[in-house]
């Protein structure tokens, strides 16, 4: 995919040496240890001369048990003890003579060698070398000269040098094979030697198995994708006419709504390797190391292009720079300047495209939003009734669903709902039909499956006394009424007092009859009569309110300070007087004075 004289990355794999390098490194241990041992399994010897322990044999005299042996008898240097000095026994005190092709052994009673502990009473041996391997007839000569003296003496063939070696070759290898495994271990994911390593996951092509027939509801951003998968199919198609592929595409949407399916429909239908990973993989607690997954990432890429690398989650790395620790060092920072020089830097012919997702493009840096890196943003807005319908086809393929069930009228009760909210609530309808051991899935489970995403479960077994039953009765009444009544409202579809999710004790579901994009005055001033509703009505009947109006009080008033500060609808006139969301960091842009005036608004509202 690379142009002629274009510089080639080496990436980690080709230029890590294989398991030869461990296996000689293991062959020279081994010798080492060996070479080693041969020195610390070496016994005391010393050479004598195969003449000289003939003469020893011959000059033994036959003395008479208890009988003073001569001073110029024989004497023969027996084995260190521990004050490190030799001793020399008269061969006819030795207590055993062991006479071998290459070796001879005498063996001494500590007594004869004047030890000074007790604890030292066993028999010293030492090791002799003779000079030549004694023939047949030496050794026969040998065996009769050791008969008639009184020293008892054995022949044995010369041992096996692997009898003294092999001990410590088995030791070295468990070492080694312990070695072997801890640095596997070490060197795993996740491990302190992969620290630089990117987490990035391949996806096999036949993981891939999504195409843009399972993505439903997003059919613009799928039209906007679709000249990507053109190019990795065919990329020379735009390199003859001289144009470049966008280098990063950026996904940008509310959760939930397929930025990541979106993302792997592009690869699937590309038929190119797909690494998946998040923002937040790249940053670690150790300096340095965002950085390196970052470099890694793109050399990975390089080698498997035409590819696809998707970080999802990109504003846990891209970040607007400047808003970290102050007096410190900001290793996502760091992370994020390596990211732009990679992408900046990247040659887009190569056939790697870089997707990204995130549902705050506000807080990203400028730098990576940029011509040459995101140079492309594409929404992935939540779907619309016809886009509800089509994700709601998708999704109940293997569900056994009853004649009565009627998509489009799920998708019509359902606005403000993405893939991810559809997805689950026909899963929650399953679930619910398999929990009443039904054959096939009502509309009544999907009705019901609604109510417990929007309110919340239902909680039949809380006890409630009866006054609380009747005041939270009235509540709803309230609501329910003043909706019924008002021309701008949601037609009211269930009115319940079983508590649902974690406080509501009842609710009062309004159903809107398709999607609103736009809100007028009326319409929210309605919205927040009816909020107030249910607290007035506790109030008239019962003279006192109730906590039980929390939520309602903080919706109305979140209602009526964005009419204020946002939408300009109250008498500080045509103003915006909202503050940036942009940084955390950025003040209110709006005066004292101006501050107590909203709250007047605020709550003339």
């Amino acid at each position: 995919m690379s142009g002629p004289g274009s510089p080639q990355r080496k990436t980690d794999r080709e230029t890590r040496g294989s398991g030869a390098g461990f296996l000689f490194y293991v062959v020279v241990g081994t010798l080492g240890v060996v070479l080693i041992a041969s020195f610390l399994v070496k016994q005391s010897r010393r050479r004598v001369k195969y003449p000289h322990l003939v003469r020893l044999i011959q000059a033994t005299p036959k003395l008479p048990p208890g009988a003073d042996e001569p001073k110029d008898y024989g004497t023969i240097a027996v084995d260190e003890i521990r004050d490190g000095q030799k001793r020399r026994v008269l061969y006819s005190r030795l207590r055993k003579v062991v006479v071998g092709e290459w070796t001879v052994e005498f063996t001494a009673d500590v007594a004869d060698l004047g030890a000074a502990t007790a604890r030292d009473r066993r028999p010293r041996p030492t090791l002799c070398y003779a000079n030549r391997a004694p023939g047949k007839e030496v050794t026969e000569s040998l065996e009769r000269l050791l008969l008639a003296s009184n020293v008892d003496w054995d022949m044995q063939t010369r041992p096996s040098p692997w009898r003294a070696y092999m001990p410590v070759l088995i030791f070295s290898g468990i070492l080694f094979l312990f070695l072997f495994v801890l640095l596997r271990r070490l060197g795993g994911a996740g491990s302190p030697m992969q620290f630089g390593r990117s987490r990035g996951k391949l996806y096999a092509q036949e993981d891939l198995s999504v195409t843009f027939d399972d993505v439903a509801g997003i059919d613009e951003a799928v039209e906007e994708v679709r000249e990507i998968v053109d190019f990795l199919k065919s990329p020379e198609k735009y390199q003859r006419l001289g144009g470049r592929i966008p280098h990063g595409v950026l996904l940008v949407g509310p959760p939930g709504t397929g930025k990541t399916l979106l993302a792997k429909a592009i690869a699937g239908e590309a038929g190119v390797p797909f690494f998946g990973l998040s923002g937040s993989d790249f940053v670690e607690m150790f300096v340095g190391v965002g950085a390196a997954r970052v470099r890694d990432m793109f050399q990975q890429a390089e080698a498997k292009a035409p590819c696809i690398i998707f970080i999802d989650e990109l504003d846990a790395l891209g970040k607007s720079r400047g808003t970290g620790m102050v007096g410190g060092h900001d290793e996502r920072e760091q992370t994020l300047n390596a990211l732009l020089v990679e992408m900046d830097g990247f040659d887009s012919n190569r056939g790697v495209i870089v997707m990204a997702a995130t549902n705050r493009p506000e807080i990203l840096d400028t730098a990576l939003l940029r011509p040459g890196r995101f140079d492309r943003q594409v929404l992935v807005d939540r779907p619309d009734i016809a886009g509800r319908k089509a994700i709601l086809d998708v999704h109940v393929k293997h569900v056994r669903l009853d004649n009565s069930v009627d998509l489009q009228q799920i998708a019509a009760i359902t606005p403000g709902f993405a893939g991810a909210d559809l997805a689950n609530l026909v899963n929650e309808a399953a679930i619910l039909a398999a929990r009443r051991e039904k054959d096939v899935v009502t509309m009544e489970e999907f009705n019901e499956s609604v109510e417990r995403v929007m309110a919340g479960l239902e909680k039949k077994n809380r006890v409630m006394n009866d006054e609380e039953k009747k005041r939270v009765a009235y509540h709803e009444s309230g609501h329910a009424l003043v909706a019924y009544s008002l021309p701008n409202t949601h037609p009211v579809h269930k009115v319940s007092i079983i508590p649902r999710g974690m406080a509501a004790l009842g609710y009062t579901l309004q159903r809107p009859e398709g999607d609103r994009f736009l809100m007028t005055q009326s319409e929210l001033e309605s919205e927040i009569q009816v909020l107030l509703a249910g607290t007035v009505a506790e109030e008239m009947i019962f003279h006192d309110v109730s906590t039980g109006a929390q939520n309602d009080l903080e919706r109305a008033t979140r209602i009526a300070r964005r009419m204020v500060t946002d939408f300009g609808m109250s008498r500080l006139g045509r103003i915006h007087l909202g503050t940036s969301e942009s940084s955390p960091f950025l003040g209110s842009l709006v005066g004292e004075e101006r501050v107590g005036l909203v709250s007047e608004e605020t709550a003339r509202e």
